[in-house]
């Protein structure tokens, strides 16, 4: 299960009530007021995490509450505080009141963290009331409720390169080759029905995360296949790769498919063609059938020659210098 949208109900602690004590001890015959105050209730806080992709925690949780505080006790004991929620979210997660539509805050980087809703203060105990005027008060407070507020979380993943290309263009055989990242790999259309994600390192210093985006199919501005679901996913990436069928499978032309795909990410967002971009010409070893098509897309496309790579994700081909041009791109060196 991918889960990257979410509405819940956030409920934080309530304070804990102070109490009426009285101290009563041998040979003090005037004790006085001993009600200690309440704990304070739990906070709910978001947090970034680089290790969590995606919001499955939601999954069967529409109420997030966090702990009450607890009463005071005897002898001017303090309650103990609830203890505060931390949710673990990725990075490139928006978070929105769900009432107002208001952007509480948007998660870009690891550990960021935002208070989501504050606990209540614990009440006060007797002793808390004790004056000069005074040295016997019989009240105590209750500790007031936390705060309550109703969320939407939306995941766009951040990754320095998304893969773009239509079904069984080779995207995620592709991410195989160049992470070894354990993804279902077919030969079918929409074998991904998530986006997943790969890193590839080059060395110690330097790696690029990919995301392979699922297939993209004409009207997917509209919503059609997977459409909108994950097209946003593409708009937080440095780098876009076009992946690109150029042994035309199943009679598919591979200049019309480019042509396409640019259609479809120009009426979702059309700063989405201003991002650096690169051309994958994928599956070069079908070498018959890709050759005049190499031919053909370099004749229409003359202006992005220096941008094409022609590989193949099956036999690594090609793909050595797909990752130095990437790294240049997403502003690394190799």
């Amino acid at each position: 299960m991918f889960i990257d949208r979410v509405n819940a109900l956030c409920i934080a602690g309530d304070g804990g009530p102070g109490v009426i004590a009285w101290r009563r001890e041998k040979y003090i015959p005037k004790g006085g007021p001993a009600g200690g105050n309440g704990g304070k209730g739990g906070s709910i806080i978001f947090q970034a995490d680089h290790n969590v992709y995606s919001l499955d925690w939601f999954a069967y949780k529409h109420t997030v509450r966090a702990e009450d505080g607890k009463a005071g006790g005897s002898a001017c004991k303090q309650g103990r505080n609830g203890q505060d929620l931390i949710v673990k979210i990725p990075a490139g997660t928006l978070l929105t009141d769900g009432e107002t539509q208001e952007l509480l805050y948007d998660f870009t980087k690891d550990g960021e963290a935002f208070t989501v809703c504050k606990g209540g203060r614990g009440g006060k105990g007797n002793h808390a009331f004790r004056t000069s005027t005074n040295r016997a008060p019989n009240i105590a407070t209750k500790g007031t409720p936390g705060e309550t507020r109703q969320i939407q979380l939306e995941l766009r993943l951040i990754a320095d390169v998304g893969l773009v290309g239509f079904p069984n263009a080779g995207k995620s055989r592709l991410l195989q080759q160049l992470s070894r990242a354990n993804v279902k790999v077919g030969a079918y259309p929409f074998t991904t029905l998530q986006p997943n994600l790969g890193y590839v390192s080059i060395d110690e210093l330097h790696s690029i995360c990919i995301a392979d985006i699922p297939g993209i199919i004409e009207g997917a501005h509209q919503n059609r296949g997977l459409g909108l679901d994950f097209l946003r996913h593409i708009e937080r990436t440095k780098v876009l790769l076009y992946v690109i069928d150029i042994a035309g499978y199943d009679g598919r032309n591979p200049c019309d498919d480019f042509s396409a795909l640019q259609h479809e990410l120009k009426a979702y967002d059309s700063s989405l063609l201003d991002k650096p971009m690169l051309i994958a010409l994928n599956k070069c070893d079908l070498a018959e059938e890709a050759a005049p098509h190499i031919a053909a897309f370099t004749e229409v496309f003359p202006r992005y020659t220096q941008v094409t790579h022609v590989i193949s994700a099956e036999t690594g081909q090609g793909c050595r210098e797909l990752v130095l041009s990437l790294l240049s791109l997403t502003g690394q060196q190799g």
